[in-house]
């Protein structure tokens, strides 16, 4: 009996951590599904309405909201510098009613990456 007792009570405890643990794993549903939200795309800039804050690229029409993040030649920048035939990438998400929303906006190419410096030993 005195052997059998300490047996149950490492068994307790591991099976109460295994249960915490697994609870205290899983992510709540609506931070997965707002993850899941950011959707990149890129292609031509067309149809700029400065106005309304819209363009499209191909068929989609995006809106740019105040807190899009809009990035030229790897410096901050505004909706207002955006050129019709430029290239463009970014993140949108879809916001109520099926409105495609920008969260980052690149306008024009690519920044070249800085090669990294190799140490000397």
């Amino acid at each position: 009996m005195k052997k059998l007792l300490p047996l149950l009570v490492i068994c307790a405890l591991s099976a109460f951590s295994a249960t915490t643990l697994s609870a205290a794993d899983k992510k709540p549903e609506k931070e997965e599904k707002a993850k899941a939200k950011h959707i990149p795309f890129h292609g031509e800039l067309a149809d700029i309405n400065k106005t309304a804050k819209t363009f499209k690229v191909g068929d989609r029409t995006f809106h740019v909201t105040a807190e899009t993040k809009v990035m030229k030649a790897g410096k901050p920048a505004t909706f207002d510098d955006a050129k019709a035939g430029e290239d463009c990438g970014g993140t949108y998400k879809e916001a109520t009613g099926g409105k495609l929303e920008v969260l980052s906006l690149r306008l024009g190419a690519k920044p070249e990456k800085k090669p990294k410096k190799k140490e000397d030993k």
